[in-house]
């Protein structure tokens, strides 16, 4: 039989081991999304670099466009810091591209299906009115989802599958029977 001193010590024992096993578990949590987090800010860091030196501008021009500092924005190219929503949005403009572009690569933004170039073109058209943009997306999206869940039969690759029949959008975007049709 057990005496109350040791009955004590014994839960005591047990609740330590559960706290420290809990414990484990949650540093390996934490520790893997501190990566993930690491991993998003280089992936931002390096496409922000990668369209800058497309666009030819320099890393002191686009901060001072942005209303940054040099070394701020240096250190968010490398992957040092997590720039803020409203900083995404001014480096952005400042490499005349989507802000959404940046938000998503951010991961503040769920990534749309589709080509990223065909989303940057239509985004970028300065010919589109923005809701003629979201429309096209839309419609883009649409299509980019039901060709991935279509069957296809041995041999045809989505080049060579027949595509649908064209349809119309008239300028000022589809109209209520045009949706639900």
């Amino acid at each position: 039989m057990q005496t109350p001193g040791e009955f004590v010590s014994g839960q005591v024992r047990s609740v330590r081991e559960k706290v420290d096993q809990l414990a484990g578990s949650v540093a390996e949590t934490v520790a893997a999304e501190a990566q993930q987090v690491s991993t998003v800010r280089s992936q931002v860091g390096e496409f922000i670099r990668e369209q800058r030196s497309a666009a030819r501008v320099s890393l002191r021009e686009l901060a001072r466009t942005a209303g940054v500092s040099n070394p701020y924005l240096s250190q968010v190219e490398r992957g040092l810091r997590k720039p803020s929503a409203e900083i995404l949005a001014a480096i952005a403009k400042g490499l005349e591209i989507s802000a959404e572009t940046l938000y998503e690569q951010a991961g503040i933004l769920d990534r749309r299906p589709g080509n990223p170039d065909t989303i940057a073109a239509i985004r970028s058209d300065e010919q589109l009115s923005e809701r003629h943009k979201a429309v096209l997306l839309e419609l883009y999206e649409t299509y980019v989802r039901e060709h991935a869940a279509a069957p296809r039969t041995p041999g045809t690759s989505p080049s060579t599958a027949p595509s649908p029949a064209p349809h119309r959008v008239p300028a000022d975007g589809p109209t209520i029977s045009e949706e639900t049709a």
